[in-house]
């Protein structure tokens, strides 16, 4: 159940905020996990598969009334159906959240760049990754006319190559900043002239690796560290230009990841982006962990000094569910918090890169847990 790695066991009077936290909050989106866990349904992105303990505790919380729960019950229900369990190593946070984007259906003069859909060619291996040229482990792949399998079209690619290889658009955006910026955070909500609305939920990736554009402008001294925002991110490279050959297209392009969308009219759609779990995240509640080293569903208690609610930092103290996970989202201690929807959530998620302490909930009688 748990991730290999070293955790001490302590008790819920060490985390004294957590009787301060409106943990009903967390139930409706441990739930919503428990929903999922508990369905045949697959995950988006499949992840290290839930235990015959945590699905124990998810069948108690499905005969619990969400709307008669108390906040006193809240905590009971997790104080006694899990243990809490420090990881010592030192945690870093992230965060991101649901991009709303202006769209039109054709191109023109301002809208020229295609949002991709996932091509019919693209096979996704989660199960039985191939190597790549250069040996990277690839968990996705295009399916040849004889039926074998070759690694797929890296960004640059699929941006400059053939037309043959181009995915087909599901809509147009103003610029390849924009489309890089919904491929980082998963999804988005594409908005129209007309008023209409198009959310967008995750449909697969190239399976190339993910790299840090953000690193790469701090590395090559284009960003203070300490002036580094996603606001700063996509002014730089707009002003270093993004026409084919460019260098903040060049630039874009050392991510070789590319990830592909389709339009999602689905009622589940409707609460929130889908994560890779496969159910709606919830804003300051959802976190993407990652995915071979935690099953989706567990809770953590985050702690750190972040700015969450505004650009100076204050202390965050909250149970956090696991629902999603990213290319970049790697190690035990390793979390990207949903801040949810729009253009002040987005600039607060592009501030937070920070410490935090991570204590992970376990079920009771699962690894490190009492029977």
């Amino acid at each position: 159940m748990s991730a290999s790695t070293d955790l001490e066991p302590v008790g819920f009077d060490s985390i004294d905020a957590l009787f301060q936290d409106d943990l009903r909050e967390a139930f409706r989106v441990f739930r919503r996990s428990a929903d999922v866990i508990l369905s045949p349904a697959s995950p988006l992105r499949p992840a290290r598969p839930a235990d015959e303990a945590l699905a124990h505790v998810c069948r108690i919380a499905g005969a619990i009334d969400e709307a008669k729960l108390s906040r006193d019950a809240a905590l009971d229900f997790f104080a006694a159906h899990f243990r809490p369990f420090r990881l010592r190593a030192p945690g870093f946070v992230t965060a991101y959240y649901e991009p709303v984007i202006e769209a039109r259906d054709t191109p023109d003069a301002a809208f020229r760049t295609p949002v991709p859909a996932r091509p019919a060619d693209l096979v996704t291996l989660n199960d039985a990754p191939i190597l790549g040229e250069a040996g990277e482990t690839l968990t996705s792949a295009r399916r040849r006319p004889d039926g074998g399998l070759e690694p797929y079209p890296d960004r640059r690619a699929l941006e400059e190559g053939p037309a043959d290889i181009r995915p087909a658009p599901i809509a147009f955006l103003r610029d390849r900043v924009e489309l890089f910026l919904i491929q980082v955070q998963g999804s988005a909500r594409l908005h129209f002239a007309d008023g209409r609305e198009l959310p967008l939920t995750y449909d697969g990736r190239n399976g190339r690796p993910y790299t840090s554009i953000g690193r790469l402008l701090i590395e090559r001294g284009l960003v203070p560290p300490n002036e580094m925002s996603l606001e700063r991110l996509k002014a730089e490279i707009r002003a270093l230009g993004q026409q084919d050959g460019a260098p903040g297209a060049r630039l874009m392009q050392e991510n070789r990841s590319y990830v592909f969308f389709r339009a999602d009219s689905s009622p589940e759609r409707r609460d929130g982006p889908i994560g890779g779990q496969g159910c709606a995240l919830t804003p300051l509640r959802s976190i993407a962990v990652d995915r071979s080293l935690w099953s989706y569903g567990l809770p953590f208690w985050i702690e750190g000094t972040l700015p969450w609610r505004s650009a100076t930092a204050e202390p965050f103290e909250r149970l956090m569910i696991a629902q999603d996970t990213g290319s970049a989202i790697l190690g035990p201690a390793r979390a990207d918090l949903f801040f949810g929807a729009g253009e002040r959530a987005g600039a607060l998620a592009g501030l937070v890169r920070h410490g935090a302490r991570f204590t992970v909930l376990l079920p009771c009688g699962a690894e490190g847990g009492d029977d």
